[in-house]
């Protein structure tokens, strides 16, 4: 048996129970965690409590289907890696897969070792997974407003003056500005930016988010949206402080 080097996390799609216990027991045995989801609400779901490192998704679905799961995730600048698993054998189906972003297409029925090849052959591909709260690998420089945000030196400038910001304040809003207009749940951003979770009672978070906002205060702009019902989300126009659940289309 092959281990993973690492615990990779994989969220399986699929409105099937069998396909997706076959998966999952099968998957878990090889050293993943595995993370089962019957439809897009059921993944979104899963997306928001932690981050993913590959996604197996039907395309048969309830409700959205696949080929619509994957253009809103590369539309929304998700880039985990999709794997889509799927009946239909029509290569035009495949061709509209890959074209709409997916890394890989197999065809059911399957074989769990040849999925298991090309999930460890995505996974050798994807840049290595930075360590929550540590230093970018790249060097990446975020500007909104007056203020630049350099994530490689972890700095962050207004007006070129570099402002005092605590560790655990620069990975929260690393993780925020990574997923810009998307909403991420406070569990959700408590794994990016710190790789904890949240207890029941913990408002350590809230209280950060909160500090972080009036550093970031710059006029009227409030670049860090409380998007009530689900968590924060950076937005980096600025606009109103808080975004009601009815008002916000999706971040996955």
């Amino acid at each position: 048996m092959i281990t993973p080097h690492r615990a990779d996390a994989i969220a399986i799609v699929d409105d099937d129970l069998r396909v997706r216990n076959l998966l999952a027991h099968y998957l878990s045995q090889e050293g993943y965690s595995v993370f089962e989801a019957e439809n897009s609400a059921s993944l979104s779901s899963i997306l928001h409590r932690r981050p993913i490192d590959l996604i197996v998704l039907d395309l048969l679905l309830q409700g959205e289907d696949g080929f619509s799961i994957c253009r809103r995730l590369r539309g929304t600048g998700v880039r985990t890696p999709i794997i889509i698993l799927s009946a239909r054998a029509e290569d035009s189906d495949r061709i509209a897969g890959l074209m709409m972003g997916a890394d890989d297409y197999v065809r059911k029925p399957f074989n769990p070792r040849e999925l298991r090849a090309r999930i460890q052959a995505i996974l050798r591909r994807s840049p290595p997974r930075e360590v929550p709260g540590g230093p970018s690998i790249g060097n990446e420089v975020v500007r909104f407003g007056s203020f630049e945000f350099n994530i490689g030196t972890r700095t962050l400038r207004r007006d070129e003056r570099v402002l005092s910001i605590t560790t655990v304040q620069i990975a929260i809003l690393k993780a925020l500005v990574r997923h810009a207009g998307q909403a991420l749940s406070r569990e959700r951003l408590a794994q990016v930016a710190q790789g904890r979770e949240l207890g029941v009672v913990d408002r350590s978070l809230d209280i950060q988010v909160c500090r972080l906002r009036k550093l970031l205060k710059d006029g009227a702009s409030s670049y860090i949206q409380t998007v009530w019902g689900i968590g924060y989300m950076f937005e980096p126009s600025g606009r109103s402080d808080i975004i009601h659940r009815r008002e916000w289309a999706g971040s996955y």
